[in-house]
């Protein structure tokens, strides 16, 4: 460009352009560059706020001609005013107005004490750099904690497909028991029947047998069985004869009590013959219930001369058994099928694994009731609230809330009580990082 004229024009040329350097950096001190279109160098100055024009080289003069300050960005003369740090490299900012050349750095660049004798140095580089360096080691930071995070879910969803899964598979137990029950009460009932039918036969026909002068059957008699329960010959049967003569049909090494004797003696606690035909004499007959120690029954006892009779009394036993093991096993697999079904049927939002991993791998002792989500409507997730726990002691019930944090383990924090029986905790986890929007940038405005 200089290379066809003379020295003498090209000193000219650039003194001419470093005067209006000067000139548009006096005008245009402490302004950004989104306000710059406001200082596009004319005649006249309107103030931002419209109040008033002003001729332009009144603009950065010293002395405060607008209302709102515009027109002494560069200066102290208004109070109201700012001054714009551009601060390169580094994060800009305005300050007070009050403390442009105050002898104070304000500005990392110096800009602020353009005419004070404070000697400011422009540390905005170092300043950039170690900011840099700290968001640089914050999203190192939040890097790992979102991949923990990840990880964390991965593991929820897993969890949940397992819970799913586990459900159908139970669901499937149960109905198939349900079929075993239907089968083993059809079984039950039919077999009580043919036991009921075979007893209430054979009494029958021992009632003919008994009637008739000339059978040849004969049990034996209360008479003979009344004898030699009655110990002491003194006419009756106490309690204690009971106990010391007879046992339990399904197990002779058990002592019946005194309560269970009082039973067979139908509440009495000493019986005449007439008195023992009445109620004793009848469980001895059935075999049933109890027996005379040392014999398999009493002789004339139902069970113990008709092997149909004990055979049909036997299976309908081993179907009331059969019947009652299938019964507690479904009992079981309801149980269980109904904590999962409450699980999984929790409202969980549209975070609804996010949420299963909180409530199944944190293992929270938490003894309230899931309620909702409780955080604002830009960070829903961020707090768990609990309710409906066990009521206090003239108190209200119990409830938690659980405020999640962003951290690198699963560590409960804090937990405090602010008022009676309203508990927070603080939760740190990997699961309630959230990437950023976006990161702090440094700016380098020029």
């Amino acid at each position: 460009m200089f290379t066809n004229c003379s020295l003498g024009h090209c000193h000219i040329i650039i003194a001419v352009v470093l005067w209006s350097i000067c000139v548009d950096s006096r005008k245009i001190r402490g302004i950004s560059l989104s306000y710059k279109r406001f200082y596009r160098e004319r005649k006249s100055f309107l103030c931002i706020d419209g109040s008033k024009m002003i001729p332009f080289d009144q603009v950065n003069d010293d002395y405060c001609d607008c209302m709102d300050g515009s027109d002494e960005p560069g200066t102290a003369a208004c109070p109201n005013g700012r001054f714009y740090c551009t601060n390169l490299g580094y994060r800009s900012h305005y300050i007070p107005s009050s403390r442009v050349n105050d002898g104070i750095c304000d500005c990392c660049d110096a800009s602020d004490e353009y005419r004070s004798q404070t000697p400011c140095q422009n540390t905005c580089r170092n300043l950039g750099q170690r900011e840099r360096a700290e968001v640089e080691g914050q999203t190192r930071v939040l890097g790992e904690r979102l991949r923990l995070k990840q990880l964390l879910i991965e593991e929820g969803v897993l969890t949940w497909r397992e819970k799913q899964a586990q459900l159908r598979d139970l669901q499937r137990v149960s109905d198939d028991l349900q079929t075993q029950l239907d089968d083993l009460r059809k079984e039950e009932a039919r077999r009580k029947e043919e036991a009921d039918a075979l007893r209430e036969r054979e009494m029958g026909a021992r009632d003919t047998a008994d009637n008739s002068p000339t059978s040849h059957y004969r049990p034996e008699s209360p008479i003979s069985v009344f004898k030699e329960l009655d110990s002491n010959r003194d006419g009756s049967i106490t309690v204690d004869e009971v106990q010391a003569k007879l046992s339990p049909v399904q197990d002779e090494e058990h002592a019946l009590s005194e309560d269970e004797a009082v039973v067979l003696l139908g509440g009495a606690h000493r019986v005449d013959l007439s008195r023992f035909e009445e109620t004793l004499w009848t469980s001895l007959r059935t075999g049933d219930s109890v027996t005379i120690k040392g014999r398999r029954g009493v002789p004339g006892s139902l069970a113990d001369e008709d092997p149909n009779i004990k055979a049909a009394v036997s299976a309908a036993e081993k179907a009331a058994a059969d019947l009652k093991r299938v019964e507690d096993a479904y009992e079981t697999v309801y149980m269980e099928i109904r904590d999962l079904r409450e699980k999984l049927s929790i409202d969980y939002g549209s975070e609804r694994e996010f949420l299963f991993l909180h409530n199944q791998c944190f293992q929270l002792k938490v003894y309230e009731k899931w309620g909702s989500w409780a955080g604002p409507p830009e960070s829903p997730y961020c707090q768990m609230r609990y309710e409906s726990g066990e009521p206090c002691w003239q108190g209200p019930t119990r409830n938690t809330m659980v405020m999640l944090i962003c951290g690198t383990e699963t560590a409960l924090r804090s937990v405090k009580e602010p008022s009676k029986c309203q508990y927070v905790m603080e939760l740190q986890t990997p699961a309630s990082c959230q990437p950023a929007l976006r990161q702090r940038g440094i700016h380098s405005e020029l």
